[in-house]
């Protein structure tokens, strides 16, 4: 079976990141954008990572530009406009594709193991969080409108499994 830890990711300063790196933490993995109504989540985002990261959560913010155009930056932009306006201390990644043909693998799997509403695998909008166990299993999908202070339960149970 294959595990989120089983994929890579490349890092904002163009370098492949192995998954495998997180193996024994919480992962939760957001695609995000800078020009949204829902770019403020950034914030309560970077609370939870502050508050549990000691504990082993690590949060992965990965850049999507495939809804309304809102995320046009390049990485270096995005990079900055997030430690700028957020303080963002987690870990972004190069701007990628959630939907169409040029999905990134990574998010094909979180799709397949979480899918949306009525079994759909697409994503919706900017913001959709999965949340991977330590494990590298997906546990639970987040629609993009839930606020990251609405997961803290959920980050907890998985930190303590």
């Amino acid at each position: 079976m294959t595990s989120t830890h089983d994929f890579e990711a490349e890092t904002m300063n163009g370098q492949k990141k192995t998954l495998a790196d997180y193996q024994g933490k919480v992962l939760l993995i957001v695609n995000t954008a800078s020009k949204c109504g829902l770019t403020p989540q950034f914030e309560g985002l970077e609370k939870l990572y502050q508050e549990y990261k000691d504990q082993g959560l690590e949060i992965l913010g990965f850049p999507c530009n495939q809804f309304g155009q809102q995320d046009p930056g390049s990485n270096d932009e995005i990079q900055e406009f997030c430690q700028l306006n957020y303080g963002v201390s987690f870990p972004m990644h190069a701007k990628i594709d959630v939907n169409g043909p040029g999905t990134d693998p990574l998010f094909q799997h979180l799709k397949s193991e979480a899918p949306g509403i009525l079994g759909s695998q697409k994503i919706k909008w900017n913001f959709t969080k999965f949340l991977v166990n330590k494990e590298g299993k997906v546990l639970q999908r987040f629609a993009p409108a839930t606020k990251p202070e609405k997961i803290d339960s959920a980050i907890k149970a998985a930190l303590a499994s």
